[in-house]
């Protein structure tokens, strides 16, 4: 037979087949089509069976990983404890917050047996704000019956007494503090960082009330001092002083002045008496000493020391020009002579009904003292305390 043009050339197919995957092979019309190779094609489908059914493994052993963790209980350590921590409850500290301090510190193992600690403690919503001083990996339970113990709570407690004036309370505060005189007077220097009320004048002498203080691990000078005012200012508005100042018409700085001079010449009862003994002096004329207050405790506070008793004639000429000296100066002192305590502030802001000019503490052991509005009879209560002072002289 005649070779025919149109028809395909032999080919060896099998010698080509693996060498040419895609070998081109010529067809009619002179065009060559495409033979492609099943091989892949099926390694796709393998390799795509291989990736669910390692989907599948991973997700089966992942979700009993779940199962056994639901199952479990979470990590916790077995205590008691090493070392020491502190951690501090802040006002709104949930248990959750509080779980996580401690785990960032490793006082617990885990925040999920923190909590279940918490929840199984009827007291635990109870944790007062505060420092509290745990250990490092203690049992979640151990470190809760910590934290809802207040006595556990860490604090320096300080008490400033009434009638202290703010160069006797900063000498307490650096005596009981890590802190130095120093750091307390260069807080004062900058009145407005703790608080002061405007009309302070920038001067906290009588605003640094007089109580007992808890302060924490980190308090610093200017929290004590804030801690301090915030105290007075309570004091303040329970007295209702701004209130009492304008009914009053005086202002609120020269309340808070008769205040320190009520604590330092008064006690108990007798304060919102000797308060109206100052109102009197200073608004009603004629008397005696119309507007000249007397009140020795000022005249001491012109002397810079702790006040005593009785003042001499040299002692009050020797600060005639002071501004405190209530024996020479009309009015009252420029503001506070020392630190007034609730009583004391109060007495200011409502004083008693009385026509009394004068008062003498008779006894200084007892604080026994008269009130008068006869000048005689006033100078017979001071004969009285000369005859106390003349055997009862440690005391005058």
């Amino acid at each position: 037979m005649s070779e025919d043009p149109h028809r395909d050339e032999p080919v060896d197919a099998p010698e080509h087949a693996e060498e040419l995957p895609q070998e081109e092979l010529p067809h009619e019309g002179g065009r060559r089509r495409r033979r492609r190779s099943r091989v892949p094609g099926c390694l796709a489908v393998l390799v795509a069976l291989a990736v669910v059914a390692g989907g599948l493994w991973w997700a089966g052993n992942a979700g009993m990983a779940f199962l056994r963790d639901l199952a479990s209980d979470p990590d916790d350590y077995p205590g008691p404890g090493k070392g020491s921590v502190t951690i501090e409850v802040v006002s709104g500290d949930t248990s959750t917050v509080i779980c996580r301090a401690m785990k960032e510190k490793d006082v617990v193992a885990s925040v999920d047996a923190c909590i279940a600690a918490a929840n199984a403690d009827p007291d635990a919503g109870g944790i007062q704000v505060g420092f509290y001083e745990l250990q490092k990996q203690m049992a979640a339970a151990d470190a809760i019956d910590v934290l809802v113990d207040p006595a556990n709570i860490v604090k320096s407690s300080l008490t400033i007494p009434e009638g202290l004036r703010v160069v006797d309370i900063v000498e307490r505060l650096a005596d009981s503090t890590d802190f130095d005189v120093k750091d307390f007077e260069k807080v004062l220097a900058k009145p407005d960082k703790i608080g002061l009320p405007d009309y302070a004048g920038g001067d906290a002498e009588g605003y640094l009330f007089p109580a007992t203080y808890d302060f924490g691990p980190k308090a610093k000078p200017k929290d004590m001092l804030t801690a301090m005012v915030d105290r007075w200012r309570q004091a303040a508005d329970a007295a209702g002083l701004e209130q009492a100042a304008e009914q009053l018409g005086y202002t609120p700085h020269e309340l808070m002045t008769i205040a320190s001079l009520v604590e330092a010449e008064g006690r108990g009862e007798d304060q919102p008496k000797v308060a109206r003994v100052i109102y009197n002096r200073l608004e009603i004329e004629p008397n005696p000493s119309a507007g000249f207050l007397q009140v020795d405790a000022a005249v001491n506070y012109a002397l810079g020391r702790e006040p005593i008793a009785r003042l001499t004639t040299d002692e009050i000429e020797s600060v005639s020009d002071s501004p405190y000296n209530t024996y020479t100066q009309k009015g009252l002192p420029p503001g506070p002579i020392e630190a007034p305590g609730d009583a004391a502030i109060d007495a200011a802001a409502n004083p008693a009904d009385g026509p009394w000019f004068f008062y003498v503490t008779v006894n200084l052991r007892t604080g026994e003292t008269k009130f008068t509005d006869d000048y005689d009879e006033f100078l017979g209560f001071k004969r009285e305390l000369d005859e106390y002072c003349a055997t009862q002289s440690d005391r005058c």
